[in-house]
This record gives C-alpha cells, structure tokens and sequence, in this order.
C-alpha cells in the first residue's frame, strides 16, 4: 500500500489523515496515511526514517511547521511554486531516491478565500501577518489574484522585505502594489487580514492593532480548532469576519492528493464534514 503522512513539530492535532483517508475513499485510491512527529533539528533525518521504514512504499509527505523551508531545501527538484517561495509543504518521492517539493498552500488559501468564502481578491487590500514558511508559500498566489495593495507586515522587518524582494516581479506583473512593513508600523484599514504568524499555535496575543480592522473585513487565521479562537475571538469583537484555516486545509490537501495521486477530490463536501467533526470536538 502507499503509503503518505504530514511531518511537523507539533503534529499530534492535524486533520490530514482523515482528509486523505476521505479524498481516497471518495476517489477509489488505496493509500495510507499517517502523522510523524519529527525533531526539531531532525527534519531531513525524519524524512530518511520514514522512507526507510516504509520499505520503499512511502510515495510523499505534507510538512507543516517549522519545516516548510527544510523541505525546500531538501529537495532535489523545486516546482514553480516552491521555488518562488523557497517553501514546501508538499514532498513527492520518486523510485530513483530523490525528492520533488511543490507549495500548495497559497492555492489552498485562494481557493477558500475566493470559493468557499466568496471574496474576489481583485481590487481588494491585503494585510498578510508574518514572513514566515507559511506567509512565504500563499504570498505569490495571493498577488496573483489582484489585489490593489498587499502589505506583509512581521516583527521582523528585514525578514518581511527578503519576502517583497522576492516576489517583486510578480507584484509588478500582476498590477499590485507590494510593501514590506513592521507589524508596530502598519497603518489604515484592509479588506482582508491574513494571520500566518506562529501566535495563535503559540497561544500568544493578535500581532497586530485592531486599527487595521473595518466592518466587513474578512480576518483569516491560517490555523484552526482551539488555536485559532483567539484570533476569530478578536476579529469578531472589532466587527470583522473570522475565518480558520480549515477552509485552506482542505483544499491544499486536494492539491497535494492530485499532485501525488493525478487526481482532483471533491472539497466542498468534504470542509463540510470536517468543520462538523471539529466544532463536536
């Protein structure tokens, strides 16, 4: 049997293995796919474990935090996506030992915001919190949906213009007007605020003024279940829109099962279920 799993530090919480498990029986594919806790500085070693103990049936893994630019890095082939982030969160193994490395989570993130949400990107301003593996691998996709403006605000500012230089190209390309700010520094009012810092994992405070909020805002935390309440919590109490993360869970995880399996899943049906089971949990 196949055999896939999500690497990631922590890991115990994530809902791929029932999204894969539900892709697979909605697709008629035979696979298995588990979680593997990987070591903090052991991410390339995880990798090697997990291929060796599958005895050559391991075809793939997800990565999530802290990993994603391990992956990249470990990679011998980067896709277009992966690449322009110099992020991945999606590893392909091939026969001949080496590793391929996609990004799937900026289009997980569109496809939610612009289908499952009912947002167009075009014409909209955008504020993406943190210039970490996460903000690295949406940011591309997120200018190619048009926004007017896009700010990539972080603590670190040096950090949030590393990424705008990176992606200046395709902001020039696409008609977007993209800036590099601190997160003390960020002024005015946004359509869309898109949380992909490690606070809400961390249990930390909203990074950033709710001055940035207006009624109507869509406010999108990258993660969900309990680590996303605060988030929604403050959104909801300035008069935004709360979104989690689950939406882009789902349909990133669609991306990568038709990256490994040549097959697109349903998606809709599948949040559906999903968001069911979490809101019992």
């Amino acid at each position: 049997m196949d055999l896939y799993c999500v690497m990631g530090n922590p890991v115990e919480h994530s809902r791929s293995p029932w999204i894969h498990a539900r892709f697979a029986e909605l697709t008629g594919q035979t696979l298995r796919y588990d979680r593997r806790r990987v070591e903090l500085d052991g991410f390339a070693d995880g990798v090697a474990a997990f291929r060796g103990e599958a005895s050559g049936t391991a075809r793939g893994c997800n990565v999530t935090v802290p990993f994603k630019f391990d992956a990249a890095r470990l990679a011998n082939r980067r896709s277009e996506r992966a690449t322009l982030a110099d992020a991945a969160n999606v590893l392909s193994f091939a026969e001949d030992g080496s590793i391929d490395a996609d990004n799937s989570d900026g289009a997980g993130l569109v496809a939610d915001i612009e289908q499952h949400a009912a947002r167009p990107l075009a014409g909209v301003d955008l504020l993406l919190l943190g210039a970490g593996g996460g903000a690295s691998g949406v940011l591309g996709p997120l200018l190619q949906g048009r926004p007017r403006r896009l700010v990539v605000a972080n603590r670190t500012l040096s950090r949030a213009i590393e990424l705008v230089q990176r992606h200046a190209a395709l902001a020039l390309a696409s008609g977007v007007s993209l800036e590099a700010q601190a997160l003390g520094d960020v002024q005015g009012t946004f359509d869309l605020v898109v949380n992909a810092t490690a606070s809400s994992l961390a249990g930390g405070e909203v990074p950033v003024s709710a001055s940035v909020l207006q009624p109507g805002t869509l406010a999108i935390d990258m993660m969900y279940g309990p680590a996303a309440a605060g988030f929604m919590q403050w959104a909801r109490r300035h008069g935004a829109i709360p979104r989690d993360g689950l939406g882009m869970l789902v349909e990133q995880a669609a991306e990568a099962f038709a990256v490994w399996r040549g097959v697109r899943p349903p998606t809709q049906d599948v949040l559906a279920e999903l968001r069911a089971i979490v809101d019992r949990a």
